[in-house]
């Protein structure tokens, strides 16, 4: 399997054998680990590591996996694997009905759940594969190309992270500030309505004469509404 550049991946299991040997695998394969040896510290490290997958043992002191799964699915948008040393039935659904994505049994093939984390991945992060199509867009993120109704758009770089944005987000309200943090950075000093003078400019490309495509919510922000 190809790695994946980016995709964090959080492993929480109460055992530091288990932890050790995940750790060292998923690094091999080119993500961005952080361990944890309990829910309580799991959580702890979620606001400085934006996870995308989480790895959780079921059976652990404290808060068990069950209930850090319950936590993660309230407020984050984090693919998750339940790990469990049962293969019992009411574990596997008790985590399925709690919002867990996947679950495996130990002892675990480690191929096999690098698998199911790429299998996750393409799911769930469709952009952190390189390419996704929503509705007439089709962005492919390693060439920096968007493609509308077949038809490559001429962008400049902020253009194509501003378009990626709202197309990604489509069917959400975003507000400039939002805007602004999330393509120029939070570094950003200057004017929030270069905001505006972007979003013109992506218009008249797309041909959105009528703004039906990229809508203005006064005093809110912008929405994408796909065809």
């Amino acid at each position: 399997m190809n790695p994946i550049k980016g995709v964090r991946i959080l492993v929480v299991d109460d055992e530091p054998n288990i932890l050790q040997f995940l750790e060292l695998g998923l690094l091999n394969e080119g993500f961005e680990v952080k361990t944890a040896p309990d829910g309580m510290a799991a959580l702890t490290l979620l606001p400085l590591f934006r996870t995308h997958v989480a790895i959780l043992d079921v059976m652990m002191p404290g808060m068990d996996g069950f209930e850090v799964c319950r936590t993660l699915k309230k407020s984050e948008n984090v693919a998750v694997i339940m790990l469990t040393a049962k293969d019992e039935v009411d574990d596997r659904v008790k985590g399925l009905m709690l919002g867990a994505d996947d679950y495996m049994v130990k002892p675990f093939s480690f191929e096999e759940l690098l698998a199911r984390i790429h299998a996750r991945i393409r799911n769930q992060f469709p952009m952190l594969v390189g390419e996704a199509s929503f509705g007439p867009f089709r962005i492919e993120d390693r060439r920096k190309e968007i493609q509308y109704y077949s038809r490559i758009l001429e962008l400049s770089p902020t253009e194509y992270e501003l378009l990626k944005f709202l197309v990604v987000n489509h069917g959400i309200v975003t507000s400039k500030a939002l805007i602004l943090e999330k393509v120029w950075g939070y570094d950003f000093g200057g004017d929030e309505n270069i905001v505006e003078v972007y979003i013109r400019s992506l218009r008249e490309k797309l041909g959105d004469r009528e703004h039906r495509l990229i809508r203005t919510l006064r005093g809110s922000g912008y929405r994408v509404d796909l065809p």
